[in-house]
């Protein structure tokens, strides 16, 4: 907060030094006008940009009071920037009540006739009065209402973007319980089947007349453990069961069915499919064998809702200590409308999808549990895929992956190049009028350097003495004409010289009289 705050109150003293120049210049007494009047446009141009953050229309108020003191038409070199900038910040910074804007214009406008009898009945006073007001007051200050309501409407869509991004969140942390849930039940399938098998062994031991009496009651002990150990995991099971809501579509597969059982069943069905298996045979962990089942499963129920006709390739390939599943389609393999790909239900970017776009949410979460790693999206040479690689060693799971703040990333991306090219749009042109205002600075000074009398030469020309206006003492270019304070010029010597005494004032000037090829007169005027 505190560097907020000294930010903003640097970038108001910036402002008003930026402000503050233009009356520095053109209101000095050798323009015309005073240190009063200076010291006066310095000090409420300060108290506008002061009042600016709170009352935007009331530092409007203010530059326009000067401008109309200074001139009865609006316009005066020495205010015209401020009316421009405050005028866009009174756009940008006013929140309540609208109709003050448009008051304080009405205002203005009524207040450049009601000042016409002071210009001696002058009409036209007015109208330019309106005329500056439209351009230097108006103008921006529709601007900065312009660019206050886009910056609003930015503002609302990034909200709706988080809010849109915090849903998909969490309908991806709940399809990641579901698959938790799915896990859960596919282990009690598994166990309860194995516990089930015990229990019947335990019971035909308990009865087995070969066996003595202590191993019948060890065997019984065991049938009612595997019993009781069935009914605590259905219970368990049905509690994780309780809420869960089964997608369409997916319904549950048999229990110990394998890849090529899957394979089979798809191309029962209609729908194309290539297996290939790499690597030697061996015995695969519960949780990887589950995991791949239900990815070629997943993978194949999509293609036969997204790409209908199109041919897909699974490919199980196993190494030493990690088992590798892809299933993939290519563009030739893929319907003539360009349907979205067989191994996957949402985009490749992870987007909403047509299906929902939560199969492979569950999906990564089932490989995540198994210790192994997701990916998908498009292929380079074209088509689709969704690799998994499991581990077959037993191992912990890979940590949950916290939900990209796409929103967030986007955000500060656009924010970055709104500055860079506000940037570009204000430092650019400032640096163009830079340059031409250095390259007509130094144009200027040339030309004022032609017209330059130096004073010691000034104090060598001797009244009397020859002297023309095309002599080496002279400087090459006089000036048009005597300055608007000048006193008149000596009876009887007309078309006197002007030379400048400074470069950079325009008074006093270096007059010259001369007559019939000498110097009849010099003086210092101004």
């Amino acid at each position: 907060m505190r560097r907020e705050r000294l930010r903003d109150l640097l970038l108001d003293l910036g402002l008003w030094g930026l402000l503050a120049t233009p009356v520095l210049l053109r209101l000095d007494p050798n323009d015309g006008g005073s240190w009063g009047q200076v010291v006066v446009g310095v000090v409420v141009l300060g108290a506008a940009v002061a009042c600016c953050r709170a009352l935007p229309l009331v530092s409007l108020g203010l530059a326009v009071a000067l401008s109309l003191a200074t001139s009865p038409e609006l316009f005066t070199p020495a205010y015209a920037l401020a009316l421009v900038v405050l005028g866009y910040l009174a756009g940008r910074r006013q929140q309540k009540p609208l109709w003050a804007a448009p008051a304080l214009f009405a205002t203005v406008a009524a207040l450049g006739f009601a000042l016409v009898p002071l210009s001696d009945g002058n009409v036209s006073q007015g109208f330019t009065v309106v005329l500056v007001l439209a351009l230097a007051i108006v103008a921006p200050w529709l601007t900065g209402r312009y660019v206050r309501q886009y910056a609003r409407l930015v503002r609302a869509g990034w909200e709706l973007a988080v809010r849109m991004e915090a849903e998909q969140a969490a309908v991806a942390d709940r399809e990641r319980l579901r698959e938790r849930s799915r896990i859960a039940g596919d282990m009690h399938d598994s166990l309860g089947h194995d516990l089930a098998l015990i229990a019947l062994r335990a019971a035909a031991l308990e009865v087995d007349p070969a066996l003595g009496t202590r191993q019948q009651a060890a065997a019984g002990e065991l049938r009612l453990a595997a019993a009781d150990a069935t009914a605590r995991l259905r219970d368990i099971i049905g509690v994780l069961r309780a809420d869960e809501e089964e997608r369409p579509g997916a319904p549950a597969a048999p229990v110990g069915e394998t890849v090529e059982e899957v394979v089979e069943r798809a191309r029962a069905s209609g729908l194309g499919v290539e297996l290939t298996r790499r690597g030697p045979d061996g015995t695969t962990p519960p949780m990887v064998d589950r995991a791949v089942h239900r990815l070629v499963v997943e993978s194949l129920t999509n293609a036969a809702k997204h790409a209908p006709g199109a041919t897909v390739r699974v490919a199980v390939e196993r190494a030493a200590d990690t088992v590798t599943v892809a299933v993939s389609n290519g563009p030739a393999d893929g319907p003539a409308d360009g349907s979205a790909p067989a191994a996957s239900d949402g985009p490749a970017d992870g987007g909403p999808a047509a299906s929902g776009g939560s199969g492979l949410v569950g999906l990564d979460e089932r490989v995540r549990l198994a210790g192994g790693r997701l990916s998908h999206g498009a292929r380079a040479v074209g088509g689709f895929v969704v690799r998994a690689v499991l581990p077959l060693e037993p191992g912990a799971a890979a940590p949950a992956p916290a939900p990209a703040p796409t929103s967030v990333r986007e955000r500060d991306r656009a924010r970055r190049e709104v500055r860079r090219g506000l940037a570009r749009a204000i430092w650019i042109p400032l640096a163009l009028v830079g340059a031409l205002g250095v390259v007509m600075l130094a144009f200027g000074l040339w030309t004022q350097s032609r017209s330059f009398l130096d004073r010691d030469d000034f104090a060598d020309l001797r009244v009397g003495a020859p002297l023309s206006a095309d002599s080496d003492e002279l400087p090459p270019h006089p000036l048009d004409g005597p300055p608007a304070t000048a006193p008149a010029e000596p009876p009887g010597m007309a078309g006197c010289l002007y030379y400048r005494a400074t470069l950079t004032a325009s008074v006093p000037v270096y007059r010259l009289c001369l007559v019939d090829g000498r110097l009849a007169d010099k003086a210092v005027v101004g």
